[in-house]
């Protein structure tokens, strides 16, 4: 079957075929020149939901049921007006933080058990459930009422924002979602209640006695392997997680075995949870590849040793930077795809051994997912 990837990005939203020969086609351009800010497709039956950052009208979500040849506008989620006398300053800035809708930032589908049930998660920091396949959903007011949610503070972003939603395959009452800046939460009753977990990563851009604090964890991308869902990967700001316990604890990898521990992106292997792939770049200030080389480092072994890999990747004057939601993984676990900021997009199809553009320049990539 040919692999089927979808590419969200500042001007439309690209489906993407792999055809004869290994070569790779644009097979259908949905919203063009609308800003598509993400992407998801839900193999339980096919639906693709998407959410559009319109500069003017906000943010807008739609749903495709065949494959993005027609779409629907569905409900968007919103945040209750904040009571009268609620203090909700910004933990840095001590400047009042509005509930509002600022931009979707993770979408993650339900569990198996639960057909019509999907997740958002938002900036400024809220978690939202929808029962019915998007026509309504419901803010997670459990999280959202936490008393540690008024410390989460912003990355990239001015706003503290959901970007990972993982949910366990073998348990639907348990949820992890990563914040940046927030850490890693966790729910074992289905959302009633929740904890953060973290030990074992830091921060170095803390104070010594906050650097090892769990709610103080800046996590770029969070992942889980469907597989053997105890094992999940963390791309953080400072470095590369891998946790083998069901994110209870998280040892750092990769240390001066890659050009980069930084990044924003991470895939792993849905049946090998060693197995797992990142892009690495310069971090704070210069967010371009190391030394101007694009290349992609994969672990088969848990993060006891890497390969980078670089044929077919620019190895001089590339300054892509790819997204956290810009690199994907199909369900067979072989081929994969990236998207930059400078729109190239690069696919593999033997686990990143080699790589192939696939097609000339695309608008900035946002997110891009198997389909």
């Amino acid at each position: 079957m040919a692999g089927r990837f979808y590419v969200a990005t500042r001007k439309g939203l690209f489906t993407i075929t792999s055809g004869m020969q290994g070569r790779w086609n644009i097979e259908n351009v949905s919203f063009a020149a609308d800003n598509v800010g993400l992407v998801m497709f839900d193999p339980r039956d096919g639906m693709l939901y998407v959410s559009l950052e319109h500069s003017h009208f906000g943010t807008k979500v739609h749903r495709s049921l065949d494959g993005g040849n027609t779409w629907q506008e569905i409900a968007t989620p919103s945040y209750p007006p904040k009571p009268e006398g609620e203090v909700d300053l910004d933990p840095w800035r001590q400047t009042p933080r509005e509930w509002k809708l600022e931009k979707i930032w993770a979408f993650a589908p339900g569990h198996s058990s639960q057909p019509s049930t999907i997740w958002c998660g938002t900036l400024p920091g809220g978690l939202f459930r929808s029962d019915d396949s998007g026509a309504s959903w419901q803010l997670v007011e459990s999280l959202w009422n936490h008393p540690l949610r008024k410390s989460w503070s912003g990355g990239g972003m001015d706003q503290p924002g959901i970007h990972s939603i993982c949910l366990n395959p073998a348990n639907e009452l348990e949820l992890a979602v990563a914040v940046s800046c927030g850490g890693v939460w966790k729910t074992n009753d289905a959302g009633a209640s929740w904890y953060c977990d973290g030990t074992g990563m830091y921060a170095e851009y803390m104070p010594p006695d906050k650097r090892e604090d769990p709610v103080a964890q800046d996590p770029h991308l969070m992942v889980r392997c469907a597989a053997q869902p105890d094992h999940l990967w963390v791309q953080h700001h400072n470095g590369i997680f891998y946790s083998q316990d069901n994110a209870r604890t998280w040892e750092v990898q990769g240390l001066d075995k890659v050009p980069s521990t930084f990044g924003f992106a991470v895939a792993v292997h849905p049946t090998d949870p060693g197995t797992a792939w990142f892009v690495p770049g310069i971090k704070d200030e210069k967010r371009i590849p190391v030394d101007a080389k694009l290349a992609v480092t994969r672990t088969r072994d848990g993060g006891k040793s890497f390969d980078t890999l670089t044929s077919g990747l620019p190895q001089e004057h590339a300054y892509d930077v790819v997204y956290r939601h810009a690199l994907a993984i199909d369900a067979a676990g072989q081929e994969l795809m990236f998207g930059s900021t400078t729109g190239n997009v690069w696919a593999s199809n033997n686990q990143g051994n080699d790589w192939q553009p696939v097609c000339s320049p695309l608008p900035p990539v946002y997110a891009v997912v198997a389909g």
